[in-house]
């Protein structure tokens, strides 16, 4: 499915390279897993290439896509959940587990409107900022533009 030099998404960590295709010898048992490094930490991920749809991995979403992005984070007439932030947590983080972009950028909104109404707690703030990230290196991928013009975009979504 993926080659080496290939973009692609990790659920959680977002977007990295596979650098390559090796097999390894499991208790006499040949496995080949794609090495991913993630772009943003330098991490490396093992994944084995028969296992990519149960970890969730996945490509970049298609320049085309990135539109349907901006359309819910501009999606502001919505209601917030009053649930205790803890529960709110919870849904949030499973939401990004998922790996998809369309979920990521929905807790992104949620939390950006929560935000003017409220003080986040410690892990709302940093799920805003993890949530920011997937969704501003994915979509430079997407659409091959520097990161500080896609954080630009994506937050000017949120100025009135």
């Amino acid at each position: 499915m993926f080659k080496v030099g290939d973009l692609a998404v990790y659920p959680a960590h977002g977007v990295g390279r596979i650098e390559a295709i090796e097999n390894k010898d499991f208790s006499g048992l040949q496995q080949s897993f794609y090495m991913m490094r993630i772009l943003e930490n330098d991490m490396i991920i093992m994944i084995p290439t028969d296992n990519v749809s149960n970890v969730g991995l996945r490509e970049i979403i298609e320049p085309e896509e990135v539109s349907q992005v901006y359309t819910i984070l501009k999606e502001q007439d919505i209601s917030l959940e009053t649930q205790n932030w803890n529960r709110r947590y919870r849904e949030y983080m499973d939401k990004i587990k998922t790996g998809s972009v369309f979920e990521v950028a929905m807790v992104l909104r949620d939390l950006i409107l929560l935000k003017a109404i409220k003080e986040l707690s410690f892990g709302e703030r940093k799920m805003l900022d993890t949530a920011l990230n997937l969704l501003v290196k994915e979509i430079s991928a997407a659409e091959d533009l520097t990161e500080s013009k896609v954080e630009s975009k994506i937050l000017g979504c949120f100025r009135n």
